[in-house]
């Protein structure tokens, strides 16, 4: 049975509008792009168009959660590109490209940069902030339509606290560390076992699991009298016999 909370936060994460977005060619694959993924279960991440070796139109997308298998991406090219090829948004031939975001992502909604806060990030504005683009730091959560940003390449003199407006920005990336690799190794794994359980392919339990625990047999506690270590003195000497029970 589908848990209901789940089910409209997952809701409200693909209804997400995304805040740094991309302009000319790549905003019009995005205006097909987006509704589509939004109907099959997906959120975009971003359009990147290049020209190196041809023309190329990569789509990044996730699931709410942030996952993103092989079949996904297969399932998403299947979905999308006869859409793409009736709406024609690109004047060339290309080939159509289906991603995950990645280790590090971009990041594009309020909830990318509430969900990554404490990680290393290198944002370049659209807007400068304070006569400049670019900025490097620990995010430090999210106020109102800002973000907050602990910089690292601050001068002596400089407050590292920066706070940069969301609409402002037009690129956001997470910077590869190892704290998030292994995060990112986490949430993989957390995921995988989801799966699982959705598809019911979740491991039996190993064969001694759940079974009932037999108490071990409690041994006599030896005892450690005078008599005793008089007697077991004796029977090392040969003087009794310590099988006969006197």
């Amino acid at each position: 049975m589908t848990d209901p909370t789940t089910g409209s936060l997952e809701t409200d994460l693909l209804a997400e509008p995304r805040l740094v977005v991309e302009p000319g060619a790549a905003a019009r694959v995005s205006a097909v792009a987006a509704p589509v993924l939004q109907g099959m279960g997906y959120r975009l991440v971003r359009i990147k168009i290049s020209g190196e070796a041809g023309c190329t139109v990569q789509v990044m997308a996730e699931r709410p959660d942030g996952s993103m298998q092989i079949e996904d991406c297969e399932a998403i090219s299947r979905a999308l590109s006869p859409v793409l090829d009736i709406a024609d948004p690109i004047d060339r031939a290309y080939r159509l490209e289906i991603s995950s975001p990645g280790i590090d992502r971009p990041l594009v909604r309020r909830s990318d940069f509430e969900r990554f806060t404490g990680h290393l990030v290198k944002i370049e504005m659209a807007v400068p902030h304070q006569g400049r683009k670019r900025f490097r730091g620990a995010l430090a959560g999210v106020e109102g339509d800002a973000v907050r940003l602990t910089r690292d390449d601050v001068k002596t003199d400089e407050d590292p606290n920066t706070l940069l407006v969301m609409e402002d920005i037009a690129d956001a990336r997470l910077v590869l560390t190892d704290e998030l690799i292994a995060e990112s190794m986490r949430r993989g794994k957390a995921a995988e076992r989801e799966l699982k359980r959705s598809l019911g392919l979740e491991p039996p339990p190993a064969p001694h699991a759940g079974s009932p625990k037999t108490k071990p047999s409690k041994k006599p506690v030896p005892k450690n009298t005078k008599q005793h270590r008089l007697a077991a003195k004796q029977a090392r000497r040969g003087d009794i016999d310590p099988d006969r029970g006197d």
